[in-house]
């Protein structure tokens, strides 16, 4: 600034003086002037005018980042920043970088407005644990939309939980987006990325480095992010107690050895289709003398029996294993994981697409895990009946039982498994096609007693017959799903309810060989207690069993009679029964219900918070004149 003429006085400036404020800044911003202003005399003015084009205003974008940033970091609050960060992109991207640490906080701040603004935030949730959650998805998971929230939760304690779906087509999430996040969130706890190609082990480099809280990670088909990153994240998060690997063809052994040795806290593992993870990945990490592992899951890896062998010997607090589309592993690795005696803890088994599971290794498992409660099988080609007699026999603490896709196991395997678990409660069945409808000696057999649900769905081979033999092994049944069960009548269904006491809920959609006789003794035998019916497709059930319905089920609470012989009359009788808690009921499909049901049905939607009308011969203003009735009531036609 020039020197300006002497003056004898108070040497400070003054917006004011001959000038107004309006001319002043006018004049100013056409040129240079230096103005000296004391009070009370004209202002004088030293320097020539240069008038210059306006279009080319002083503007703080022209300052380098360096500049920018130091300004930016020294801003007092959350509310200060979300407005700076709306200026433009670049101030965005500036204070998306300033580290959480690096921000200059005033003593004298009030974090009043940053507790207002977040109260308005809709954007984000707060968890009952305590912290911040934001998902985004799609076209929204772009690099502004992270410096965005890196920024506006920076002075909140930041986010505690990201969930990245999928990566904006044309400006996707790239390594910069990550950052920010990192750079603003270092109390990050959980993190989530799925299917985002361009974040590679730069960004997760940077969450290593600034997130050292992270305790749970999931990466799903990121194929850019390798062992490098992962191992970053060993080295730098030790709090890490839950890892899932999915599709991620460049990470390996290498950082799940890393893992194994520095996340000693880890408790959950999910690997799966990951071509380059093997023995020696799976097996640092279950080998660890520091191992805390008790939920693993591994899907599609080309490990072997070795792994097996190690999970069976090191894997003393595991309490829940998932093994699924193992083709290396063979007879001898379920063999030896049973007999190595080290699954004491395991609760839960999973065994999927394996064909090394056979009756040899499964009997070796039911020895070996003792206190194993919940046993599911599927599409285990080379499990018989031997191998499940001998496994139920050994497995003296299951109480859980899921057959699926099991071709070799027939109705022999099936009522011998039931005989012999004194303790399982619950029997699944599905999609079995080895079962037959064959006669057999069931006098030998003890009842199950302790059996409560009862599932066997779309087995087209289990007929009246192997119905009325699981009966009287079934005496205590709540809960009988036998859905897509074609070839069983009234004869083989008959003898099951009669002799089980007090079903609860009782599914029985696509056996369309039943008839009203079995909703009547149903209705009769177990009207007290029964809450769930699902008659869907059951085309010979009639207005009757509805008048059955009406007079024995007072508890009953979801009615599905879709596709069923129904008309007006079995709606009315309905309505004059004794459902006071009927809260869902489905007519989809039945023709014959009208227009003349809707008085019945304005009495019935009292309680009513469900009612589908779908293909009845309902008219839309009918539907309409229910919609306004039975305000409370989802009503699909």
């Amino acid at each position: 600034m020039p020197t300006l003429v002497n003056y004898s006085g108070d040497d400070e400036f003054y917006s004011g003086g001959s000038f107004c404020s309006a001319d002043l800044g006018l004049m100013l911003s056409l040129g240079h002037a230096d103005v000296y202003c004391p009070p009370r005399k004209r202002a004088r003015i030293s320097g020539p005018f240069v008038v210059e084009d306006r279009s080319k205003d002083p503007s703080l974008e022209i300052l380098p980042d360096e500049c920018l940033f130091e300004i930016l970091r020294r801003l007092p609050g959350g509310r200060e920043r979300g407005a700076a960060a709306c200026v433009s992109k670049c101030w965005l991207t500036v204070l998306s970088s300033v580290r959480n640490s690096e921000i200059c906080r005033s003593k004298s701040y009030n974090n009043l407005n940053d507790a207002i603004m977040s109260s308005k935030d809709e954007d984000l949730e707060v968890e009952c644990d305590g912290y911040l959650t934001r998902c985004v998805e799609g076209k929204k998971a772009t690099d502004v939309r992270l410096a965005a929230i890196a920024v506006g939760t920076s002075t909140r304690g930041g986010l505690g939980k990201l969930s990245i779906r999928g990566s904006n087509s044309v400006r996707g999430i790239t390594n910069v987006g990550l950052s920010a996040i990192a750079h603003g969130c270092p109390s990050l706890r959980v993190l989530s990325l799925w299917n985002v190609p361009s974040i590679g082990d730069e960004g997760l480099l940077e969450v290593a480095r600034e997130c050292r809280s992270l305790e749970k990670l999931d990466l799903s088909h990121c194929r850019s992010i390798s062992n490098k990153g992962l191992v970053a994240i060993a080295e730098n998060c030790p709090s890490l107690t839950s890892l899932t690997i999915e599709s991620c063809p460049k990470i390996g052994n290498e950082g799940l050895q890393a893992i194994g040795r520095c996340c000693t806290k880890l408790q959950s593992l999910t690997i799966k289709d990951c071509p380059l993870v093997g023995d020696q990945g799976v097996a640092s990490l279950l080998s660890s003398g520091a191992s805390m592992l008790s939920k693993v899951k591994l899907h599609g890896l080309n490990i072997t029996d070795f792994s097996l062998a190690v999970i069976g010997h090191y894997g003393k607090l595991i309490t829940s294993l998932n093994l699924c589309s193992l083709r290396n592993v063979s007879q001898k690795g379920f063999w030896v994981m049973g007999n190595a005696q080290g699954l004491q803890s395991l609760v839960s088994l999973t065994i999927t697409l394996c064909q090394g599971a056979t009756d040899v290794g499964l009997e070796a498992v039911g020895k070996g895990c003792s206190n194993l409660k919940h046993m599911c099988i599927r599409k285990c080609c080379f499990v018989s009946d031997g191998g499940l007699v001998a496994f139920a026999k050994e497995a003296g603490s299951l109480e859980s039982l899921i057959l699926e896709e099991c071709n070799r196991i027939t109705q022999v395997g099936i009522l011998n498994a039931v005989s012999n678990c004194r303790k399982l409660k619950s029997l699944s069945l599905e999609k079995c096609m080895g079962i037959k409808d064959l006669a057999l000696q069931t006098s030998m057999l003890s009842p199950c007693e302790s059996l409560r649900s009862l599932s066997i769905r779309s087995c087209p081979g289990f007929g009246s017959t192997s119905l009325a033999m699981v009966g009287k092994l079934c005496p205590k049944l709540h809960q009988l799903d036998l859905s897509g069960l074609c070839g069983i009548s009234d004869a083989g269904l008959l003898p099951l309810l009669e002799n089980c006491e007090g079903l609860v809920k009782v599914n029985l959609s696509d056996c369309l060989n039943l008839t009203d006789q079995v909703v009547l003794s149903l209705a009769t035998r177990h009207g007290e207690t029964l809450e769930l019916l699902n008659l869907d497709r059951c085309r010979k059930v009639t207005d009757a069993s509805l008048v059955a319905i009406a007079d024995y089920c007072p508890l009953l609470n979801d009615l599905d009679v879709s596709k069923c012989a129904i008309t007006d009359s079995g709606v009315a009788a309905l309505s004059r029964g004794v459902q006071a808690n009927l809260q869902v009921l489905s007519l989809s499909g039945c023709s014959m219900v009208s227009n003349k049901s809707v008085p019945t049905l304005k009495k019935l939607g009292e309680n009513l918070l469900g009612l589908n009308l779908q293909h009845c011969s309902v008219s839309c203003s009918s539907v309409e004149l229910l919609v306004e009735d039975l305000w409370r009531c989802d009503i699909l036609s």
